[in-house]
């Protein structure tokens, strides 16, 4: 440990060396040191001495190292030279296709996504990111010009793929490495050049597909993540089944230098491991699925991986799986050299409700009440920030066990109360209840009442109900699956402690059917599962649909919350109201700077699928974004800049220092404008 004196010594020599090139000119020295010169001086051991207190919390040095900026997934960066002053001189630098054109010489017709959601890194003065079919590309961070790209395995006919949501970079010494998962497969890469290394797994990848293939084959989405010398892997599976048996979505976890397998977290318990007395009969022997399907956060300093463990089979029913069902719906800490459990904590006992933790867990160090905390937060998509002592699982605030509706679906056994957090307050609307419904007008209101008439309401956590012909049409639960809060996560700001939250308002109907014996072994199966309008093409309940909420980490209250775009305003029902902004519920990505915080509102043109009827307005329906994007101030919520682009983001946001210039990207796309990445700065 770096003794105080010897710190202060350090901070004074990079000071000094510092005021060397920002010195007054040489007619002017006098070998002395001016007052200005020590104002500088004193100025810079300030800023040295703060960087060296915020290491490892927020993207550092000017790059981007990781998904979320760090592996701590705040989402941060200190930089400011763009700032509040200049940020509406913001110009378009470069665009840069989610495809190489070298690629689409291979086959000119090749498919790849428009929603490509990966984050690019940015280290050593080049940038990498996994391209619209998987394959990584690296860029010149200064021109968006390619540097090269990785050859597709077998050639033209390794060329379909699916996108990632990135890679990620190890190195010690001289050796580095690029890691990234496509397909079934875990690559190697040197960021020289993009060759596989020989000696990680077989010819430079690792094969994941570690369960027979009859289950299920194996897929994900995610970014690896690495830790000391292991890189961890999640899986992504259908948390609907068409019976009670499935193959459990176990974390894998591999070395970094040679692929061997160094241990596997079974995600649901096995014979003998703690956690199988919350199983009632044995149901961990043939339950499944249970994936980290969104990403990993993890602790250099304390070895620990957090694990944010989703649903088991069967999402809206559990007769068959009586009991809280561990790890499901967990955030689980594991040791990253042996996978072995730290601790762990139920954000939902015998989930019916697909809440999935379902973002990254955002590591910060608090201040609460004089204590310093190294903690861990989890949001959900019930509308919750779940705070715990990284290192112990101990809450930050009382977590209360409340009792909760009770299901009357035969063979099911609701868990009796679900935990609440005391602090912070929910940042979104929980529960179809009356209270909750739409009034911008009493006949407004009146309709959204006899449409949830139709339907089982309640508070939150009121219990998936069974569809009939002539009864209710499933329960109304709000919110939706997909949040509240969802894979996009939120940003943390380490030097003020304010943690900002996107989030969406969006109801959606769990309803069951009867499962049919010829087809299931699962008494109940889920029905349309489909997403809910309100009258007249309006949202069934109260606005924001899209929302940002700044919470203060250190209190646990809310500082603001504003909706993030316009919304329906221009409905017949209510254009003559002039409202406000509404919000608009699509899933941006937040990026949080010195000073700016940077969102878009969502992929924009969602096509209409199964659980979007068509009697619902696109610009109303949950994950429909718009094509702005927007800077805010975020001391208070106030939009100081925005720019309408060609199509709704589609990744996250980052930023970093290049050639003595800040650098903002952003990827954009939908089905009618080929997916893109823009870089932004102030011009020359």
């Amino acid at each position: 440990m770096i003794k105080p004196l010897t710190l202060k010594l350090l901070i004074l020599i990079c000071a000094n060396t510092l005021l060397l090139s920002c010195s007054e000119p040489e007619s002017q020295s006098t070998g002395a040191v001016t007052a200005n010169q020590a104002q500088v001086t004193q100025e810079v051991y300030d800023q040295v001495k703060n960087t060296l207190q915020r290491a490892g919390q927020g993207a550092s040095n000017g790059e981007w190292q990781a998904y979320g900026g760090d592996t701590g997934s705040t989402k941060y960066t200190a930089l400011d030279d763009i700032n509040l002053d200049n940020v509406e001189d913001l110009q378009i630098m470069w665009r840069r296709p989610a495809l190489d054109q070298k690629y689409l010489d291979i086959n000119p017709n090749q498919r790849y996504t428009s929603n490509w959601n990966a984050a690019p890194l940015i280290i050593d003065g080049v940038g990498y990111v996994t391209n619209g079919v998987g394959l990584v590309e690296a860029f010149h961070p200064g021109t968006g010009k390619t540097l090269w790209v990785q050859e597709p395995p077998g050639g033209a006919e390794g060329l379909p793929g699916a996108s990632t949501r990135g890679v990620a970079y190890w190195s010690e010494g001289d050796d580095k490495r690029l890691f990234v998962q496509r397909g079934t497969f875990l690559y190697a890469l040197n960021p020289e050049d993009g060759t596989a290394f020989d000696d990680f797994g077989v010819d430079g990848r690792v094969d994941l597909q570690l369960f027979p293939v009859e289950f299920e084959r194996f897929r994900w989405g995610g970014v690896p993540m690495v830790i000391r010398d292991v890189v961890v892997i999640g899986q992504a599976m259908s948390d609907t089944f068409p019976s009670k048996e499935a193959f459990r979505g176990d974390v894998h976890a591999f070395d970094v230098r040679t692929g061997a397998l160094r241990w596997t977290y079974h995600t649901i318990p096995q014979e003998g491991e703690f956690g199988t007395d919350t199983w009632q009969d044995r149901s961990w022997s043939y339950s499944g699925h249970a994936p980290v399907w969104a990403l990993f956060s993890a602790d250099e300093e304390l070895g620990l991986v957090y694990m944010p463990i989703s649903s088991a089979t069967n999402d809206m029913y559990g007769g068959h799986r009586i009991g809280d069902n561990l790890f499901s719906q967990s955030l689980v800490a594991v040791n990253a050299e042996t996978g072995e459990r730290v601790w762990h904590y139920q954000t939902v006992h015998h989930g019916l409700w697909d809440y999935d933790p379902p973002a990254a867990p955002i590591l910060m160090d608090l201040n609460v009440e004089g204590n310093e905390i190294k903690a861990v937060a989890q949001l959900t998509k019930q509308a919750f920030v779940f705070v715990f002592d990284r290192e112990t699982g101990e809450p930050v605030w009382d977590i209360e066990e409340r009792p909760v509706p009770q299901s009357d679906v035969p063979g099911e056994l609701t868990a009796a109360t679900q935990p609440f957090p005391t602090r912070p307050a929910p940042f979104d609307l929980q529960g179809s209840t009356e209270e909750n419904l739409i009034d911008f007008t009493p006949d407004l209101r009146a309709q959204a009442i006899d449409i949830a008439s139709n339907y089982v309401t309640g508070p939150l956590f009121t219990p998936p109900s069974i569809a009939s012909e002539n009864g209710t049409q499933g329960t109304i639960q709000l919110p939706g699956s997909q949040g509240g809060a969802d894979v996009q996560g939120a940003a943390f700001d380490p030097e003020t402690g304010i943690l900002y939250i996107p989030s969406i308002t969006a109801p959606f109907v769990a309803d069951l059917l009867p499962g049919d014996p010829e087809v299931t072994n699962l008494s109940y199966t889920k029905g349309s599962r489909r997403w809910l309008a309100g009258p007249q093409g309006l949202p069934l309940f109260k606005p924001p649909y899209g929302r940002i909420t700044a919470i203060n980490m250190n209190t646990g209250e809310h500082e603001w919350m504003v909706p993030n775009g316009w919304g329906p305003v221009d409905n017949p029902a209510i254009a003559h109201l002039d409202l406000g902004k509404l919000g608009v519920p699509g899933r941006p990505s937040p990026l949080l700077t010195k000073s700016l915080l940077f969102i878009g509102e969502g992929m924009t043109n969602q096509r209409r699928g199964g659980r979007i009827p068509p009697s619902m307005p696109i610009e109303i329906a949950t994950n429909s974004g718009g094509p702005w994007f927007r800077a805010y101030d975020k001391t208070n919520g106030e939009v100081v800049w925005e720019i309408e682009m060609e199509a709704g983001t589609t990744n996250p946001p980052v930023s970093y220092f290049y050639n003595d210039k800040q650098y903002l990207l952003v990827a954009i796309g939908d089905s009618r404008h080929a997916p893109e990445m823009l870089a932004f700065a102030l011009p020359d």
